[in-house]
């Protein structure tokens, strides 16, 4: 069975400040929102039409971190791209620019929130997670 979905927990979900549609040569598409994960990143584009190519995307951050396209699908005009590895901690944008624009114009560049990465405990406490708060009177 294709796994699809990076592993691990949706970290947040990057949404863009504006919905331009990017032209190319090859395709139309335009950048819905990328998912993060912890694993991993899904990017939902949708494109001009359901029988339209779909595009090759190259993402970046202020790190330079290298992203590497793993899988893609598509249903009627909507297609999902992953990338690896997800947005490293500290990250503060992420730019998604296409393979196919030979000016290499950004597509659209997002501002990425910190986002909290939960500590696994060492022992589960009575088989929860997160832990009951304590509870303590006022002094």
């Amino acid at each position: 069975m294709r796994k699809f979905i990076p592993s691990g927990g949706l970290r947040g979900m990057l949404l863009p400040p504006t919905y331009g549609q990017h032209v190319t040569h090859r395709t139309e598409f335009t950048i819905l929102s990328v998912e993060v994960w912890a694993t991993g990143l899904v990017v939902n584009i949708q494109l001009a039409s359901a029988d339209g190519p779909e595009p090759h995307l190259i993402l970046q951050d202020h790190f330079g971190t290298e992203y590497s396209f793993r899988d893609s699908a598509t249903v009627e005009s909507r297609n999902l791209q992953t990338f690896t590895p997800s947005v490293p901690p500290g990250t503060r944008s992420l730019t998604i620019r296409s393979a196919d624009d030979p000016e290499g114009r950004p597509v659209v560049t997002f501002a990425v929130p910190l986002m909290a990465v939960p500590e696994e405990p060492d022992s589960p406490q009575n088989g929860q997670y997160p832990p009951s708060p304590e509870l303590r009177r006022p002094a």
